[in-house]
C-alpha cells in the first residue's frame, strides 16, 4: 500500500500516465499530475484519483523546461508537503525514416523524452536525498532496446531512458532511493490507435495482442511500493514477448 506517499506522475492526462496515476491513488498514494497540453483530460484524471480518497491535482508544466520543472516541483512540495515518488511518464512521437526526419523532430522527442525525465530527476533529487528514501520509475520502451524503423528519435530517447535510469540508480543506491524503468511494448493508448487491428504487428507479439494501460500501471505500483525496496536499477519489459 501506498497510503501516506506523495506521487508525481507527467504526462498523466491519458493512456499509460492515467493509468498509473489512478493505480496509485487506488493504492493510497496522494497524486501530482502533470500535463503539457489537454487541461480537460488532466482534470478529468484528477477527479477519477480523488475517488479514492486521496488529495489529487494537475499541473500544467513542459517537462523539457527546466526552470519549469523546477518551479512545478517547489510548488508540489508546497501543496503536498512532500515527494516520495517520482513516474517519468511523458513523451511525445514524431516518427518518420531518418533521412526525412528533421532536426526539430529530433530534437523535439529527445528533449521531451529523456530531456524531460533529467529534468524532474534533478528537482526531486534533493528532497529524495534529504528524506534517505524514494522511487523514480521511468517509462523507458522496447524500442530503446531493439530499435524501430522510423523511430531514430523515440528510439534514442528511450535507449537514453535505459542508461539514466542504470546511472541515477548507481549513484542513489545508497541514499535508500531506487531508480527503475520499465519497457513496455505495444499498449492500448491514442498514441497505438492507428495499429491496434495490423494483423502483422498483432502477429509479431508471441501473445497476440497489445497490453492494457492497468497491466503497466500494475507493474508501476509494484515498483513504487516499499516491497521492492531492494529492486533498483532494473528495465522490466512488459510487452508480451516481443522483445524476447
Amino acid at each position: 500500500m501506498l497510503k501516506g506517499k506523495t506521487a508525481i506522475i507527467t504526462g498523466a492526462s491519458r493512456g499509460i500516465g492515467r493509468a498509473i496515476a489512478i493505480k496509485l491513488a487506488e493504492n493510497g498514494a496522494d497524486v501530482a499530475l502533470l500535463y503539457c497540453g489537454n487541461a480537460i483530460k488532466a482534470e478529468e484524471t484528477a477527479v477519477q484519483a480523488a475517488q479514492f480518497q486521496v488529495y489529487s491535482k494537475a499541473y500544467r508544466c513542459n517537462v523539457s523546461n527546466f526552470s519549469e520543472c523546477e518551479s512545478i516541483v517547489k510548488q508540489i512540495i508546497g501543496d503536498f508537503g512532500k515527494i516520495d515518488i517520482l513516474v517519468n511518464n511523458a513523451g511525445i512521437t514524431r516518427d518518420m525514416l531518418l533521412l526525412q526526419m528533421k532536426d526539430d523532430d529530433f530534437g523535439a522527442v529527445i528533449d521531451t523524452n529523456l530531456k524531460g525525465a533529467f529534468n524532474m530527476i534533478k528537482q526531486c533529487y534533493r528532497p529524495f536525498i534529504k528524506q534517505k528514501h524514494g522511487k523514480i520509475i521511468n517509462i523507458s520502451s522496447v524500442s530503446g532496446l531493439m530499435g524501430n524503423a522510423g523511430q531514430a528519435n523515440y528510439s534514442a530517447s528511450k535507449a537514453g531512458i535505459i542508461g539514466l535510469t542504470k546511472s541515477v540508480a548507481k549513484e542513489l543506491a545508497s541514499r535508500g532511493i531506487c531508480c527503475n524503468a520499465i519497457a513496455p511494448g505495444f499498449v492500448e493508448t491514442d498514441m497505438t490507435a492507428d495499429f491496434r487491428d495490423n494483423a502483422d504487428i498483432i502477429s509479431s507479439i508471441p501473445m497476440k495482442r497489445m497490453a492494457k494501460p492497468e497491466e503497466i500501471a500494475n507493474l508501476a505500483a509494484f515498483l513504487a511500493d516499499d516491497t521492492s525496496d531492494y529492486i533498483t536499477g532494473e528495465v522490466i519489459r512488459i510487452d508480451g514477448g516481443l522483445a524476447m
